[in-house]
């Protein structure tokens, strides 16, 4: 922990204990104090929240109760018979159908006016007469109700209507509703009825509601235009709701929103009638009162903890920091070379065990030192050893060759081609310690270990090598094909009667490089066949194993760093070749191979067998095309 010119890790540790005592102390009372502040304002404002909706549904009810008169009021006017001739042009008592009108704004006080139009331009009115000779089918009101088909309308303000009032109502001050009049069997739109609400009555019901200090109500229309707003609105264009997953906005909910540099809280409701917004409007930074006095009580509390917090973690840091500073002091002396100091106390706490550690890590040191002195030694020694161990294959292989010189002077060409081929297989099973080699080089391992066998059977095995030069220089694992041919040594061209031929072949085909040993020997059982196959498919490149591959896979492991000769001729000079395969090694060397093959490369490639018993054996690798090495 570092600030400015700080560092907490260069204090002493009595100021740690201090800074930790206050830590654990104060920043949990005081984020506990933050919490029930949240989740105490949280709380009031889900009520408050709940509270303004459940009333702005009562005052949206109060406000779908006047529209639904005046929506049944359009019926009731164009049910009347003398209203029906009206419309149809016909024969109607005009003085009746003002006194049925004047029922209507007597009984219901909300109303401001009255006005029926028919199609060809004539109206009836007791409270509205047309300021010029245009004819209100031209009017905007009368054309909504056309095109609303006897649907009840609602137009909100009206506006540039040819249409004026008695008593001087301004377009702000009522609320305009229509509804055409149509004929139930043409469908034709006879005329439009056209009620004015005022709007004091929406006032009313509205404008007693209040929210906090400066919050209100108010009402728009479903295109954002204000039906009811206080003479002194905190803002004069509501922003809309936000939508929901890109959908139109929710018909009830909360929003907050920044207007004029001042955050302001919004609780709308619509109404599904009217489609009327009633929304109710605060500022974000006015608490509510219980608020204030909880967060009194929190940070009441916080204070006191920081209080009592500071005093119990001066006295807890001084009781703890003491013994710890003794320690240190003793110490400090060790350091200068006093090793003879030494911690005398009785505490059994941390800091006593610390002492009781302390003395023995002195009595230690010296032991240590006269021990580090033999461990140098020991080390120079392993040091050379390895080195001896890394002679010793190459001086053997060098010896071979010495040898192989001497027996050709002395005309033993036999024994100096089987020195060579020996001394072929050391160099290329130490390649340098690289598992990857030219398959050329693999031709030419496997062809020295040919030559080998065949001076020791003589005339009972011959062999074909043929290697596609297209594949000569790609890079396979190393030693793959001695076990397969040992196999069939052992197991396939032995076994028969008479001399046997053993084929090596590696040609490219389908993406991958195919090397394949084919004997004419004596063949595998079916059922023999079908448990090699089976244990070769349980391995895969996971490293899984049929039971008892692990160990000779451990083994291989273990002789990773050995001469070749000694991992690869060590089996097959046994008289029989218990590393090889078939029946009786179940098939280890063939598993080996597997295992090396798909651990390296992945289970699409392996080995694949194919035999008959008396017809003989064929053995395909299956090896990736690999072109280059990583160097």
């Amino acid at each position: 922990m570092k600030w400015s010119g700080f560092s907490l890790n260069n204090q002493p540790i009595r100021y740690k204990l201090v800074i930790h005592f206050l830590l654990i102390g104060i920043l949990p009372a005081i984020g506990l104090g933050v919490l029930i502040d949240w989740t105490a304002s949280r709380i009031i404002e889900r009520q408050v929240n709940d509270y303004t909706i459940q009333m702005i549904g009562k005052v949206n009810d109060n406000l779908e109760h006047y529209v639904e008169n005046a929506q049944n009021m359009t019926y009731l006017i164009s049910f009347d018979p003398n209203v029906d001739q009206f419309m149809e042009h016909g024969k109607y008592d005009e003085m009746a159908i003002r006194t049925f009108m004047t029922g209507f704004t007597t009984l219901h006080t909300e109303v401001a006016s009255i006005v029926i139009a028919n199609d060809k331009g004539s109206y009836i009115s007791n409270e509205m007469y047309v300021r010029s000779t245009k004819s209100l089918t031209e009017d905007d009101w009368y054309k909504q109700g056309v095109q609303s088909k006897g649907i009840f309308r609602i137009i909100g303000h009206p506006s540039g209507r040819n249409l004026a009032s008695h008593v001087d109502y301004k377009d702000s001050e009522v609320v305009s509703f229509v509804r055409a009049v149509v004929d139930p069997i043409t469908q034709d739109v006879k005329g439009v009825i056209m009620i004015d609400l005022k709007l004091r009555v929406f006032a009313e019901t509205v404008k007693d509601v209040r929210l906090g200090k400066s919050g209100y109500l108010m009402v728009v229309d479903d295109s954002g235009d204000t039906i009811y707003a206080p003479d002194h609105p905190l803002l004069q264009t509501l922003p809309e709701p936000p939508a929901e997953n890109g959908i139109a906005p929710a018909s009830s909910g909360t929003y907050s929103a920044k207007v004029d540099g001042r955050s302001l809280q919004f609780i709308y409701r619509t109404s599904p009638f009217t489609n009327w917004m009633t929304v109710g409007v605060f500022p974000s930074d006015e608490p509510v009162s219980e608020m204030r006095e909880i967060r009194f009580y929190v940070i009441s509390f916080a204070f006191l903890v920081c209080l009592l917090g500071i005093t119990a973690s001066y006295y807890l840091s001084h009781s703890m920091s003491r013994p710890i500073g003794q320690l240190m002091s003793f110490m400090q002396k060790a350091e200068s070379g006093d090793l003879t100091i030494r911690y005398w106390g009785d505490r059994q706490d941390e800091v006593g065990k610390l002492g009781r550690s302390f003395n023995l890590m002195l009595a230690q040191i010296n032991r240590l030192i006269t021990l580090t002195e033999l461990q140098e030694r020991q080390k120079r020694e392993a040091e050379l050893r390895s080195l001896q161990a890394h002679i010793k294959p190459h001086f053997l292989y060098n010896t071979l060759d010495t040898i192989q010189w001497m027996a050709r002077r002395r005309n033993a060409d036999d024994v100096a081609d089987v020195v060579g081929s020996l001394s072929k297989l050391f160099r290329i099973g130490l390649n340098r310690g690289s598992d990857m080699i030219p398959l050329a080089e693999e031709f030419e391992h496997i062809s020295s270990y040919m030559n080998i066998q065949q001076t020791r059977y003589s005339g009972k095995i011959s062999f074909t090598v043929s290697l596609d030069p297209a594949v000569a220089d790609l890079y396979v694992l190393k030693l793959m094909l001695q076990p397969i041919v040992e196999n069939a040594i052992y197991h396939g061209v032995k076994e028969r009667r008479g001399p046997g031929v053993i084929d090596v072949s590696a040609k490219e085909e389908d993406g991958a490089v195919l090397l394949r040993v084919a004997d004419d020997g004596a063949g595998i059982p079916p059922d023999k066949l079908a448990r090699l196959l089976s244990k070769l498919e349980s391995i895969s490149s996971e490293g899984g194993s049929p039971d008892g591959i692990g160990i000779q896979r451990e083994t291989y492991g273990k002789n990773a760093d050995k001469p070749a000769a000694d991992v690869l001729l060590g089996g097959s000079s046994q008289g029989g070749g218990s590393s090889s395969g078939g029946e009786g090694g179940s098939g280890y060397g063939m598993m080996n191979v597997q295992a090396r093959v798909r651990i390296a490369f992945g289970d699409i490639y392996g080995v694949k067998i194919e035999s008959q018993v008396g017809q003989g054996t064929v053995v395909t690798i299956r090896h990736p095309i690999i072109r280059y090495l990583d160097k």
